[in-house]
């Protein structure tokens, strides 16, 4: 490490890596980063390398034959056609590459990416570039560090040789009818702590089992709410306070609720409804089952029809609860061209509040489908035509704007045109049960 820049020894946080891609976006030197931040210019280049997305090029238009020697190459009636008519020469042909032997496909490697800044953050010719590209983002290099980091210390800390040592003196102990408390305080020698030897029984790593403790048996597991996500390592730089950090530096980013309204008790059917802020407008899709693979395909439909650049341009961020129908975020952040389009990040436990837009807006839902009414029924039209009505009801909120009037001057207009809803007249907008009732 460079005597002039004392390290710290410590890891990068949200903030630093934040710093980064400030200091990146503005074309700085990685050593003036690395200055401001206490490091070695070698592990700002090291993060960056590391965690930066790579985004393949825009092939929209091109052929599939692109040669990487094309343009000098002449070569003409490769494919021995005796047609008279082919006298242009088989570059522009598109056979051409499955009978010439000297094809080379193009190469779309951007050569400055193999140097520092190794990023086009700033590159001033990326908005026209057709080569593939790569950029970093604060937010995401943090949550793969966080991942990690995580998956690092899974396992068992202990080598084979002192596990069976370690299960020679417990086992036979505890089958005595000792507590791991009682053997650790008359065993010093033993280094792991109470709580990791109850971890080693309960994973099965010991001859002894969870049966062989009587009062473990004995005490109750607690119970678990039946929509509640089981794996907490996805809240690892997803939750609510990351959520307020995220937006502490990036206060112009669109946020996006997300939620689900259920039926009544045996309707199998829920809605899944996205709430655009500060337009009030609310998206809703009903949904075969509150299963999170129905989640991820309509964010597949949506990222399918108007594509990863445009879906994350309208779902910058997404703030939800901790419902099991949003337990895979990787699935619902990562888009079907394996591009990041989007990041989750998740409310407290039981702190609906957190996300009050959505919440407040499900109000308007249940004036039409009061609680106790079935989905079953519903087809995505009768959806359609609810959304259509309540977001062409004016808000006070909005200063006596509709939130259809707004999203359609805010939101992308292909985010619009695939929602496809109709504006209502203010004195045919019907906001009760009778809106549904002639059309079920």
């Amino acid at each position: 490490m460079s005597k002039q820049i004392p390290g710290n020894q410590k890891h990068l946080t949200l903030e630093d890596r934040v710093k980064i891609e400030t200091g990146l976006n503005a074309g700085r030197f990685l050593k003036d980063i690395a200055r401001e931040l206490g490091k070695d210019p070698t592990t700002i280049t090291k993060e960056i390398k590391k965690h930066r997305l790579l985004q393949p090029h825009n092939g929209f238009g091109e052929k599939t034959n692109r040669c990487a020697i094309m343009a000098t190459c002449h070569r003409t009636n490769l494919c021995n056609s005796s047609s008279a008519y082919c006298q242009k020469e088989c570059k522009r042909c598109a056979r051409c590459a499955s009978h010439c032997s000297d094809f080379v496909p193009y190469d779309y490697h951007c050569p400055k990416t193999d140097k520092a800044p190794f990023v086009c953050n700033a590159c001033p010719k990326r908005s026209g570039c057709r080569l593939d590209k790569a950029y970093y983002r604060a937010n995401n290099a943090y949550k793969e560090y966080r991942t990690l980091l995580v998956e690092s210390r899974t396992g068992l800390n202990i080598s084979e040789a002192d596990l069976a040592l370690l299960d020679e003196t417990v086992s036979s102990l505890i089958h005595q009818g000792q507590s791991p408390y009682m053997i650790l305080q008359t065993h010093p020698e033993i280094s792991q702590c109470e709580k990791t030897l109850y971890n080693y029984i309960d994973r099965g790593a010991l001859s002894v089992g969870n049966l062989d403790l009587p009062k473990k048996v004995r005490y109750k597991v607690r119970n678990v709410h039946k929509t509640e996500i089981l794996d907490k390592g996805i809240f690892e730089g997803r939750t609510y306070k990351d959520y307020l950090e995220y937006i502490k530096h990036y206060p112009d980013t669109r946020v996006v609720e997300m939620d689900t309204v259920v039926g009544c008790e045996g309707s199998s059917k829920v809605l899944l409804t996205w709430h655009f802020n500060p337009a009030g407008f609310m998206m809703a899709y009903i949904l075969d089952s509150k299963e999170s693979r129905h989640v991820e395909d309509r964010f597949d439909q949506v990222n399918n029809a108007i594509g990863t650049y445009m879906f994350n341009l309208s779902f910058q961020l997404i703030l939800t609860d901790r419902g099991g129908e949003f337990q895979h975020p990787d699935k619902l952040e990562c888009g079907t061209d394996n591009v990041i389009r989007t990041s989750i990040y998740y409310c407290d436990p039981m702190c609906s509040w957190q996300k009050p837009h959505c919440e407040k807006n499900h109000e308007y839902i249940r004036k039409i489908c009061p609680k106790g009414t079935s989905f079953d029924d519903l087809t995505q039209e009768n959806i359609h035509l609810v959304m259509s009505h309540i977001n062409s009801s004016p808000r006070e909120s909005l200063g006596g704007h509709t939130p259809i009037e707004l999203a359609t001057l805010t939101l992308p207009k292909e985010l619009m045109d695939y929602f496809n809803l109709s504006v209502i007249s203010p004195d045919r907008v019907i906001l009760t049960p009778d809106l549904l009732k002639s059309r079920r």
